[in-house]
């Protein structure tokens, strides 16, 4: 499998493997900080992407010092001199581009080292699964400069992972969170060493890719979507309809015959 994937400025894509791809924010010379180009080229990758067949996406950042710290400072001014409506079409390209990333019916490895603050840290949240290295420092720091938490997803994204009292904390005091903490506070699934974060994330992706790509997708609708709905029996409802789709693929019988063969899965996709 070959990725289409258009030529961009502040993001890369490789697939170094078929059906996994990294996507990595590209500016290490900037600590790999978003600027207003990025966040429109997060929509171009997002729907490059899409429909590339990928099994699993490894999302970091360019070099060794930083994941992603945010928005560019340099560029804030950008921003300050923007009217209401021009901010608002900007505040809804910024965040149609993180949830591009979040909504691909894959699932994304985000591997952090080193600060992943503001937007960077909305990112982080946008993937299903976070592995970090010892280094990663990770804030919600908008209100640091007279913005709020509820920005790009962050606030709900956040209180959804780790609860709303410490969303509330983190958020109101935009501290930094450590990986440990990260770690033990369930932000991060787990701290891995610094030289092998990469390698992790890779392996991690492998491990999906041997099981069926309609049942992952489905698994990973049914846990965005129901937890945007307040209704168990709306949940349970898109669970059924799931499974029953799922029961009219090619993988589901191979799957089981596979089982009682003893033998690995041969996943056509289906």
């Amino acid at each position: 499998m070959t990725v289409e994937f258009p030529a961009l400025e502040t993001l890369t894509f490789e697939e170094p493997e078929p059906g996994i791809g990294i996507l990595r924010i590209n500016r290490p010379d900037r600590m790999n900080s978003q600027t207003v180009q990025m966040f429109h080229e997060y929509v171009t990758a997002g729907r490059a992407l899409r429909d590339s067949g990928l099994r699993a996406l490894i999302v970091t950042g360019a070099g060794e010092r930083a994941f992603c710290a945010g928005f560019d400072l340099d560029e804030i001014s950008v921003i300050t001199r923007m009217g209401v409506r021009e901010f608002l079409k900007f505040q809804e390209t910024a965040t149609g581009g993180i949830q591009s990333i979040r909504h691909l019916p894959f699932p994304v490895i985000a591997a952090i080292h080193g600060p992943a603050t503001g937007g960077g840290f909305s990112l982080a949240l946008a993937a299903d699964i976070r592995l970090a290295a010892p280094t990663a420092k990770l804030s919600a720091a908008f209100v640091k400069v007279g913005l709020s938490m509820g920005e790009l997803g962050t606030s709900v994204n956040l209180a959804r992972i780790v609860g709303p009292a410490r969303a509330a904390e983190i958020g109101y005091t935009a501290r930094i969170v450590a990986a440990d903490e990260a770690e033990r506070i369930g932000l991060v699934n787990r701290v891995v060493p610094s030289e092998d974060l990469l390698a992790e994330a890779l392996e991690m992706a492998r491990l999906i890719a041997t099981n069926s790509p309609g049942g992952v997708r489905m698994s990973k609708r049914a846990i965005q979507r129901n937890a945007e709905i307040g209704s168990y029996e709306a949940a349970l409802e898109l669970e059924n309809r799931g499974q029953a789709l799922l029961t009219r693929t090619e993988d589901m019988p191979e799957a089981l015959a596979a089982f009682q063969e003893k033998r690995p899965a041969r996943f056509s996709g289906r």
